[in-house]
């Protein structure tokens, strides 16, 4: 399986694709799928997902020989707001694996994906999850146990989230209280679906997609 996170064209029937898998980024060619009868052309739309077959190329980039597009999440080009941030996600995505090749990115844009395409779901936060997600993978996980001094964090007390430091730092004017944290803990340790099944969250909710967005410093 493979989501397409990059179509450069090349030649003049060509294209190059970045790829993400669950095993990694790859570079393939997809050869002649800009001709009108390409068999290949309706397997690697972007906001899909696709069931695909490589075989070995030159170099680094192998050559795409079956495409068949297994979901396209047609939904999210109806919303403005969701494409856009869809596309936020490909290209951080996209950056982040050339440096940090991990197979979790696969199932990250995955479940962007079906948070997207759900029109129901709130956009905040799948951009939430996202963000925090994100900030995990490159090495910037947010600490909900302790402060930015070390000290555990107290359920009593309220905390202000510190950019600088990306943690929380405690104080009487705080406004990141313990129902801020415990939904942090659930979005940082839950697969998107089972996030958006809690109830009660719409009040924090801002406040959250705040923090996971410094916390991922986009």
């Amino acid at each position: 399986m493979a989501i397409v996170l990059r179509r450069t064209n090349y030649g003049e029937a060509d294209r190059i694709l970045k790829i993400i898998t669950p095993l990694g980024q790859r570079s393939v060619m997809a050869k002649g799928v800009r001709r009108e009868k390409s068999k290949l052309a309706g397997g690697i739309e972007l906001f899909g997902i696709s069931d695909i077959v490589i075989q070995a190329g030159k170099g680094n980039i192998g050559v795409l020989t079956s495409a068949r597009l297994i979901d396209f999440y047609r939904h999210i080009l109806e919303d403005y707001d969701r494409l856009q941030f869809g596309y936020e996600a490909i290209n951080l995505i996209s950056r982040a694996s050339e440096m940090i090749d991990e197979p979790e990115w696969f199932d990250v844009l995955s479940e962007v994906y079906k948070g997207l395409d759900s029109l129901a779901m709130p956009l905040q936060l799948v951009q939430a999850w996202f963000y925090l997600q994100y900030a995990a993978l490159t090495g910037y996980e947010i600490n909900l146990s302790r402060d930015v001094n070390g000290n555990m964090l107290d359920a009593a007390k309220t905390y202000m989230y510190d950019p600088a430091e990306r943690g929380l730092r405690l104080s009487e004017q705080g406004d990141i209280t313990a129902d801020h944290i415990k939904f942090m803990r659930v979005i940082s340790a839950k697969p998107l679906r089972v996030v958006a099944q809690i109830g009660g969250v719409e009040p924090i909710l801002p406040d959250v997609w705040l923090i996971a967005r410094q916390q991922a410093a986009v």
